[in-house]
């Protein structure tokens, strides 16, 4: 059941399932919280309350905010898990990689624990050598065209090569249900304001982090030429100690999409770890 959340700016959309420990899901750019359909279940089970939250700009959540930046994701967040009574687990995908940094960096009372999924968490920089990269440069070249000209096409086009190989038994009806939401009035700008939006805001606060941090990766992630290096940055750039690399084979950057067993598999393990728990 959805319930709503006003905010400053507008009103987030989320749901709730489960009883126990805290954990608020949010999604990347140009989705809806059902990105975490498969991820929900499986928290639950294991004994957690489960918030899965639509992004300002998406799914049902209001249109027409001022800012699509990380740090305006985060203050929505931290509104969330205020208002469910936090501290709470905090896992975001791409753009809400970023975000969750953020707000684990300015409410530490809030945040206990970060999951980052394909996150863009730092500045990013291409080198000549990426190009040579061939499911970098696909990737690349169908994000940017999506952005740049407000396409569905060409955004379920990028889908297709962000999700390789492995692909949801339900992945046509997902990306129906994306491209349906896309064309409502508001959504696909907010869509290429966060897009545009550079996360440098998020990559100035990974030192400020004071919590343990697992970052996902997908071996096959279209979004990076070198996915492992840019997990191996974010860890580095994080408090010694505090950050924690895993690397899914096979996953491009969906991987609670393509493997949310092995998803929530390295969650659990990392939340029950001594690291978390402190």
């Amino acid at each position: 059941m959805t319930e709503y959340l006003a905010v400053d700016g507008g009103t987030i959309a989320y749901e709730v399932a489960g009883s126990g420990p805290l954990v608020v899901l949010a999604h990347g750019m140009g989705d809806s919280r059902a990105a975490y359909r498969a991820v929900i279940p499986s928290l639950v089970e294991a004994g957690y309350r489960v918030a899965a939250v639509d992004l300002r700009g998406c799914g049902e959540s209001s249109v027409g905010w001022p800012v699509w930046s990380r740090t305006a994701i985060a203050g929505d967040l931290l509104a969330v898990i205020r208002h469910l009574g936090g501290p709470a687990v905090l896992v975001g995908h791409s753009v809400s990689g970023g975000a969750a940094t953020i707000a684990a960096a300015q409410e530490p009372s809030l945040v206990s624990a970060v999951v980052e999924l394909a996150p863009f968490t730092r500045k990013q920089s291409i080198r000549l050598g990426d190009l040579r990269v061939r499911r970098f440069r696909q990737g690349m070249l169908r994000l940017l065209g999506a952005g740049v000209f407000g396409s569905v096409p060409l955004w379920r086009s990028y889908l297709d090569v962000a999700c390789p190989g492995v692909k949801p038994a339900d992945w046509a009806e997902r990306l129906g249900r994306i491209d349906s939401l896309l064309r409502e009035p508001g959504r696909m700008k907010a869509m290429q304001g966060m897009g545009r939006s550079a996360p440098t805001d998020a990559g100035a606060q990974l030192g400020d982090v004071r919590c343990p941090v697992l970052v996902v990766m997908g071996t096959l992630d279209p979004d990076w030429a070198d996915p492992q290096a840019e997990g191996s940055a974010i860890v580095d750039a994080l408090p010694s100690g505090l950050g924690r690399l895993e690397m899914i084979e096979g996953a491009g950057h969906y991987p609670h999409d393509q493997f949310p067993d092995e998803v929530v598999s390295l969650m659990l393990a990392f939340l029950r770890s001594d690291t978390a728990r402190a």
